[in-house]
């Protein structure tokens, strides 16, 4: 009779344990869900805010067509990325056509002495220190929660439940990583 119950008490304890791994599990998920969403806020007020630029802009940098474009096209391309790599690929290729299309603007002193501009300057470089601190959120719970899913015993409840490692959010290519230079006169 005793090792009956000292089976049942060793069972329970079993069972409590996956279930207490189970809820941190789902926990640090939701911390994923909700630090991937702060990041997509940051990227839609980023996306907003680059046509108010370009308009800004285009009216000084008549013939500098082509960084605009560029600018343009890779803010649609951003937006319709799905995806954390995808997404993160496409942030950073427009964080670099920012930063030309600011190294461009240094060329005309007119437009750096735009207020409008120089708001939309000050605006971006707070949304971008709002995205690397989002990204970083991000990826600290992604980092909990892939340690748990690769981590005994968690990994035997994270595979019978389905759990799988999560992507960071990271710029692949070296010369992407540079934030856009945002300079005020």
């Amino acid at each position: 009779m005793t090792v009956l119950y000292i089976l049942l008490g060793v069972i329970g304890l079993l069972l409590l344990g996956a279930v207490v791994i189970y809820n941190r599990l789902v926990t640090n998920k939701n911390l994923v869900a909700e630090g991937w969403s702060g990041i997509d806020v940051q990227l839609k007020r980023r996306a907003d805010l680059i046509p108010n630029l370009i308009e800004t802009v285009k009216g000084y940098m008549g013939h500098e067509r082509g960084v605009l474009e560029k600018v343009t096209e890779l803010r649609a391309q951003s937006l319709k990325a799905t995806g954390v790599g995808d997404k993160a690929r496409a942030e950073g290729a427009l964080g670099a056509a920012l930063g030309n299309l600011f190294a461009v603007a240094e060329n005309y002193p007119d437009l750096k002495a735009s207020q409008n501009f120089i708001q939309l300057q000050q605006s971006l470089a707070d949304i971008e220190d709002q995205i690397q601190l989002a990204r970083r959120y991000y990826n600290g719970a992604a980092r909990n929660l892939n340690i748990l899913i690769g981590s005994f015993p968690s990994n035997l409840v994270a595979q019978n439940f389905g759990f799988t490692p999560v992507e960071y959010f990271e710029i692949e290519e070296p010369g992407e990583r540079a934030v856009p230079k945002v300079s005020f006169p």
